[in-house]
């Protein structure tokens, strides 16, 4: 995912830049009000949608550039007057970029950084940097962490990097709604782990690699060790259980990505509530 940096970089390049939003949304539409592209004469920096609408939003912001226009809008059907099937309509605001309007659109995008739910990969195993390589193209802020420095060299990810002696202190001072994928190279240390992020009650999704037969060896674990841990139902493992038995780590990595996104961006983005009945043991 494109950073804060890069942003900067696109915007202080020198270039006449034209900022192209979306203004109104109704109906179906690709993207939601708001969102944001920049176009130069020759590049481009994030994007309304793709297809037809983001292709006339692109000639029409070159043409602006061209002509030394200011501004200009755009009242576009997306549906087959401009060979899209989505059925909506939207309005695009195109405006020349001056030096206040790139501050402000840095200012945007540091605060939206700031907002990203954070996904924290705890063990840089394997499949934990196979993770951290994918996520590093998601929407959201991802620290991968262990207590092996050299684990976390072998890690090539533009992610954050932590060599933690106390992991369970990473989760412990997380924001609230983060996600937490544990899988480092000890059981106990995943029990314990895994246990720390349930028991705070506002993860988006807590995860932990392993089989059902690991499961209920952790529900075990949990009755005698976590008197404050009332269920594991809201534990996901085995992780990325998409019916896939395929072991390579970034096939696994895939699948438990496309888990996590799915947690983060649901309606009900957090964990179920500590209460929640977990099924007996014999359904598992």
């Amino acid at each position: 995912m494109a950073s804060v940096a890069d942003l900067q970089t696109f915007l202080t390049s020198g270039e006449p830049v034209v900022s192209v939003r979306l203004t109104r949304v109704r109906g179906s539409s690709p993207r939601e009000m708001g969102t944001e592209m920049f176009v130069t004469e020759e590049a481009l920096f994030g994007t309304i949608g793709g297809g037809q609408l983001e292709h006339r939003a692109i000639d029409a912001a070159r043409r602006l550039l061209a002509n030394g226009d200011i501004a200009c809008q755009l009242d576009l059907p997306l549906g087959p007057e401009i060979g899209q099937c989505c059925g909506g309509r939207v309005e695009v605001s195109l405006t020349r970029m001056s030096d206040g309007d790139r501050d402000a659109a840095l200012a945007r995008a540091e605060v939206e950084a700031g907002l990203l739910p954070h996904v924290y990969i705890l063990g840089a195993g394997h499949v934990g940097r196979a993770l951290a390589d994918q996520f590093q193209h998601m929407p959201v802020h991802c620290v991968l962490v262990d207590q092996r420095g050299e684990e976390l060299a072998l890690s090539q990810a533009k992610v954050e990097e932590r060599q933690s002696a106390i992991p369970e202190f990473d989760i412990m001072t997380a924001p609230p709604g983060s996600a937490y994928i544990v899988l480092t190279h000890d059981h106990g240390l995943d029990f314990l782990l895994t246990s720390a992020a349930l028991s705070r009650g506002d993860a988006a999704y807590v995860g932990m690699i392993g089989s059902a037969t690991k499961r209920v060896k952790f529900r075990k674990w949990t009755e005698k060790h976590c008197e404050e841990l009332n269920s594991i139902a809201a534990l996901n493992c085995p992780i990325g259980a998409g019916g896939s038995r395929d072991k390579r780590p970034a096939v696994i990595a895939a699948l438990v990505v496309a888990e996590v996104i799915t947690a983060l961006t649901s309606e009900t983005a957090a964990t179920a509530p500590s209460g929640a009945a977990e099924p007996p043991l014999a359904a598992q």
